[in-house]
């Protein structure tokens, strides 16, 4: 589902309400996934191990993304001007000529 069919199906409420709902419960989705997925190996994992300490937690969870920075929109846009260029594609962005 894209973002604007999900927007034009629930309310501002609905999607506050999974926001709370997520702040108390944890995260929904893929990111839930790799937790129980990093739960279970990490149990797995730990279960033999004899009088050493447990491998922890954090080393069998997924880190996406991690070492990145946020980009600001200008960034972006610089981004996708230059794919564009590249793509053969024309810029239809109205010029500010006098």
């Amino acid at each position: 589902m894209t973002v604007a069919e999900m927007l034009s199906r629930i309310s501002s409420r609905e999607l506050t309400e999974w926001q709370v709902y997520e702040q108390l419960y944890g995260p929904l989705g893929g990111e839930r996934d790799d937790r129980l997925a990093a739960l279970v190996a990490h149990t797995v994992a730990n279960t033999g191990r004899q009088r050493r300490a447990p491998y922890p937690y954090d080393d069998f969870l997924m880190t996406w993304g991690s070492g990145r920075r946020e980009q600001s929109t200008d960034e972006m846009l610089a981004i996708v001007i230059g794919l564009n260029r590249a793509m053969g594609g024309v810029d239809l962005r109205p010029t500010s000529q006098g």
